[in-house]
């Protein structure tokens, strides 16, 4: 370029959840497009999606950080803003003298909307926009039924997927990327205020947890190597590296799945074969599940089974309570519900045994424990939480029976039949031996005394028999079956 041709404008990455480099769709169009400005809004006037859960703030803080650090690596400077998106992407595209503002596409209705408003803003000003791919390995509105229609079972949702032309490559990291000129005003990360202080109940979201794209792909060379072979079996123990943990990495972006299915294929080991089809069909139901959220983008609220509308959910706040601290005296629950609040994670198979409990032994209404998920899950996200908790409650789409109940005793025997992981999470109660682990009400008086418990005292007796807890259920499920039958009504969303 020569001095007497005119600078190109800035092009401005408007970052939300892809917190990555590579096989970023907007990142690529921008650097194509002239120097780069990053930008993150953090808008939680429930405008532009659902105002994140307190241990979702916690990572969104350190992947900020390395996002950041690689950015400045680079020279592209990371503006922060907090406020209405709706507002703060067209006045900082005009404050830069940007030419491009590109993003890449968001699935729930609200987002949709607050895009579609910011790019007749922007082009109202003059200013280009983009809208990328590549959260899902398929775009909702893609996979089709025979007739046309959208699915609600996941079976053929997939099949109908894995029909469909490959998804493209993933995208390098942009030779071409550099920073644009020019200062543009930015928040301090800090004054956000992501990270808990008063008090600090992160310590084991630390220990547990290393935000950042490097820490994705490491994390996703850690599973190939050492579970992916076994995965398809050993996936549902609850102690021990038996699933991927990439959850949370996916849910802000750091890794895409895209890039997961290009690792899966460079694994040409026949061994692995099964546990990578079986690893794919858990990426696959992500994309089930933002599927179902674009067609019901009020998941989070309304049953996909309108009969549920009627259901008699009880309210037993100390029940409830009881289940969030891990109190309730069933061991498998109660390990799993202290481990979400402790690392703010918790293994596929311990989230269905502590929501079946929660829904159908307590019959405590889904919405409140997909909430403390919410809260609670560095990998919640608005479509997977909310259609996982349908599910289970049996309301959902493709959905688990209402009158099928986890029984958490065999659950527990099954699926950590050492009682470790209960040890681990649970130790006033780790002195029993394997046999009553799982149910530690059937020890005797001579049993209790050796592994120091009294029960009711150092550990709860069980809120809830489980086998009435269970007859209940049926029962309420009948009750609402009965009525609607009698009026006729089977309406679905």
């Amino acid at each position: 370029m020569t001095s007497t041709e005119p600078a190109t404008a800035p092009a401005i990455v408007w970052f939300r959840d892809d917190l990555r480099l590579a096989d970023h769709a907007a990142l690529s169009a921008a650097a194509a497009h002239g120097p780069v400005l990053a930008l993150y809004v953090l808008d939680q006037t429930g405008t532009s999606g659902r105002p994140l859960g307190g241990a979702a703030r916690w990572w969104l803080h350190g992947s900020l950080e390395r996002l950041a650090a690689d950015l400045d690596r680079r020279g592209v400077p990371l503006i922060l803003r907090r406020g209405p998106a709706r507002e703060i992407v067209p006045a900082v595209a005009r404050e830069a003298g940007a030419g491009l503002v590109a993003w890449n596409r968001r699935f729930e209705a609200a987002g949709r909307a607050a895009d579609a408003d910011i790019a007749a803003m922007l082009a109202e000003s003059g200013i280009a926009s983009f809208e990328g791919a590549g959260a899902l390995l398929y775009d909702p509105d893609v996979p089709r039924t025979g007739s046309g229609g959208r699915f609600r079972v996941f079976t053929p949702f997939w099949r109908a997927c894995r029909a469909l032309p490959e998804p493209a490559a993933p995208l390098p990291v942009p030779q071409d990327l550099r920073g644009a000129a020019g200062a543009v005003s930015t928040d301090a990360l800090g004054a956000w205020a992501l990270r808990p202080s008063a008090p600090d109940w992160a310590g084991g979201l630390r220990d547990a947890w290393e935000p950042g794209e490097a820490a994705a792909h490491a994390r996703l060379d850690r599973f190939l190597d050492t579970a992916l072979a076994t995965y398809a079996d050993a996936r549902d123990f609850v102690e021990g590296e038996t699933t991927s943990r990439l959850s949370p990495h996916l849910r802000f972006g750091e890794i895409t799945p895209r890039q997961i299915l290009a690792a899966l294929k460079r694994r040409a080991n026949t061994s692995e074969t099964r546990g990578a089809e079986k690893f794919l069909a858990e990426i696959g139901w992500r994309d089930f599940s933002w599927n179902l959220l674009d067609q019901a983008p009020e998941l989070a609220t309304r049953p996909l089974d309108r009969r549920f509308e009627h259901f008699p959910w009880r309210d037993d706040d100390g029940a409830l309570e009881a289940w969030k601290r891990g109190r309730t005296g069933i061991p498998i629950v109660d390990a799993a519900m202290r481990g979400l609040w402790h690392t703010g994670f918790m293994h596929n198979r311990l989230r269905m045994v502590v929501a079946s409990f929660l829904v159908k032994h307590l019959l405590i209404d889904w919405r409140d424990g997909e909430r403390w998920f919410w809260d609670t899950l560095v990998d919640a996200d608005p479509a997977s939480n909310t259609a996982s908790w349908q599910w289970v409650a049996g309301c959902g789409a493709d959905a688990a029976p209402f009158v099928r109940v986890f029984n958490p005793v065999l659950q527990g025997e099954r699926y950590d039949p050492t009682g470790a992981f209960v040890r681990r999470t649970v130790p006033e109660i780790a002195g029993l031996p394997n046999s009553l682990i799982h149910k530690p009400w059937e020890a005797t008086a001579i049993e209790f005394a050796a592994a120091g418990i009294r029960l009711g005292t150092t550990y709860p007796h069980p809120i809830v028999d489980l086998a009435r807890g269970r007859a209940r259920a049926l029962e309420a499920f009948e009750a609402i079956r009965a009525k609607r039958e009698a009026q006729g009504d089977f309406e679905r969303a």
